[in-house]
C-alpha cells in the first residue's frame, strides 16, 4: 500500500493542467484497456495542442505515473499512477440501485446456509466486477454442539457439523462401498461426545491421540471415518479448517490480449491454488477494519501478475470480523464501482449471518 505522504507529495507536484490530463488518461485506460494518445485527449476537450499535451504526458511519465507500452503509442497508468488516481482523484459512494438490488436479491435467495451464502457472494462479485470472486469462510473458533454423518449414494457421506453459535456446515466425504450405517452413527456419536462444548482446535489432537492409542474402542471402519472427518474439518491444520471459495476464473482470461498477458494469468491461476496464502491476504482486512485495495506489486502474493485485489471484512452475529471477501482482476478494474460493491456485499453477508444466529437464539 502506498504511503499517504507520498500521495500528497505527488498531488502537490501536479498543476491543474497536469491533473486534468492525468485524470483523462487514467479514465480512458480504465474504460478501454488501451493506452491513451495526445490526439484522443485533444478531441476529448483538453484545450491544448497535441504537442503541449505530449509534453505534459512526458512529465507525468518522468514522475513514474504513466508508461508507454509500445513505441509511438499513447500512455497508460503505471501501478503507481493507479494508486495516485484511486487515493487522490477517485470519488465513489454507494453502489448503484441496480447493483444493490442484485446483491440483495441473490443473497436473500441463498437462504441462511453458510456455504450457500458465501458461494453466492463469490458468484455475485465475479459476475458484477468482471474478475474472480474470493470469499474466505470464517475461522471456526466456536464450540461444537453436534456432529453427524449422513449416508449418500455413490460411496459418499455427508458430515454435518453444528456449532454453539448456530453455524451448520456440511462436507462430503468419500467412504468405502458397503460401509454399514452403524459405523456412520457410531462415528457421529463419538465425535459429538468428544467435541461437544469444545472447539475443533482444542479437541482434535486429543481425539487423534486417543484413536492412536486404541482407547476409543472403535472398529477400523468407524475409526477411519472419524479420522476422515477430522481431516476434512481441519481442526488443527493451517487455516483451521477454513475454505476459500473462488468463482469466475474464466473472467481473468477475457482481459488477456497477448502472450505476456496469458503468462501472467497462468501465474495467477497457480497462485489461486495456494489457499493458505490467499487466506492470509484476505485476513489483512481484520486489522484494517474496512476495504483494502492492492494494486500490482503492492500485493506480495501477486506482484508480477498485473492484478488488483479489493477485499473487505464481514462480521458475524457477535459483531466482530469473522471472514473476508473480495475480487481479483486486471488493474483496469472499475474501481469506482467495484470498491463500494465489495464493501456492500460484505455488509449484507454479515447481516445475513447475524440474522441467522439471532433466529437460533444466539
Amino acid at each position: 500500500m502506498a504511503d499517504q505522504s507520498d500521495i500528497l507529495s505527488l498531488m502537490q507536484r501536479l498543476d491543474q493542467r497536469s491533473r486534468n490530463i492525468f485524470r483523462e488518461i487514467v479514465e480512458g485506460y480504465l474504460a478501454t484497456g488501451e493506452p491513451v494518445g495526445s490526439r484522443t485527449l485533444s478531441k476529448a476537450g483538453i484545450a491544448l495542442s497535441p504537442a503541449s499535451i505530449r509534453n505534459v504526458m512526458a512529465d507525468l511519465t518522468d514522475l513514474g505515473l504513466l508508461d508507454a507500452p509500445h513505441i509511438s503509442a499513447g500512455r497508460a497508468p503505471t501501478h503507481k499512477g493507479l494508486r495516485l488516481f484511486v487515493d487522490g482523484f477517485l470519488e465513489y459512494g454507494d453502489p448503484s440501485r441496480e447493483d444493490k438490488k442484485q446483491i440483495d436479491d441473490r443473497l436473500a435467495s441463498a437462504g441462511t446456509d453458510l456455504e450457500a451464502v458465501l458461494g453466492e457472494a463469490s458468484d455475485i462479485l465475479s459476475g458484477l466486477a468482471g474478475g474472480a470472486g474470493l470469499v474466505a469462510s470464517p475461522a471456526r473458533d466456536a464450540a461444537v454442539r453436534h456432529v453427524e454423518f449422513v449416508p449418500l449414494a455413490g460411496g459418499e457421506a455427508l458430515c454435518v457439523l453444528v456449532t454453539e453459535d448456530g453455524d451448520v456446515e456440511n462436507r462430503i466425504l468419500k467412504v468405502p462401498d458397503g460401509l454399514p450405517a452403524t459405523a456412520l452413527i457410531e462415528a457421529g456419536n463419538y465425535l459429538s461426545t468428544r467435541l461437544k462444548g469444545r472447539t475443533l482446535a482444542e479437541a482434535a489432537s486429543e481425539v487423534r491421540a486417543e484413536l492412536q492409542d486404541r482407547r476409543a474402542a472403535l472398529d477400523a471402519a468407524t475409526t477411519a471415518l472419524v479420522e476422515a472427518g477430522l481431516a476434512e474439518w481441519g481442526g488443527d491444520a493451517p487455516g483451521r479448517g477454513r475454505s476459500l471459495i473462488v468463482r469466475g476464473r474464466a473472467n481473468l482470461l477475457e482481459d488477456a490480449k497477448a502472450a505476456q498477458d496469458l503468462d501472467r494469468v497462468r501465474q495467477l491461476f497457480n497462485e489461486l491454488e495456494r489457499q493458505q496464502s490467499l487466506l492470509e491476504i484476505l485476513d489483512t482486512t481484520r486489522e484494517a477494519g474496512g476495504v483494502r485495495l492492492f494494486i500490482g506489486s503492492e500485493n506480495r502474493l501477486f506482484p508480477l501478475s498485473g492484478s488488483s485485489v479489493i477485499v473487505a471484512p464481514y462480521m458475524g452475529g457477535t459483531k466482530h470480523v469473522i471472514g473476508a471477501l473480495g475480487v481479483i482482476g486486471p488493474t483496469r478494474l472499475n474501481y469506482a464501482r467495484v470498491i463500494p460493491m465489495v464493501d456492500y456485499t460484505a455488509k449484507v453477508v454479515g447481516e445475513i449471518l447475524s440474522s441467522r444466529r439471532g433466529k437460533d437464539g444466539k
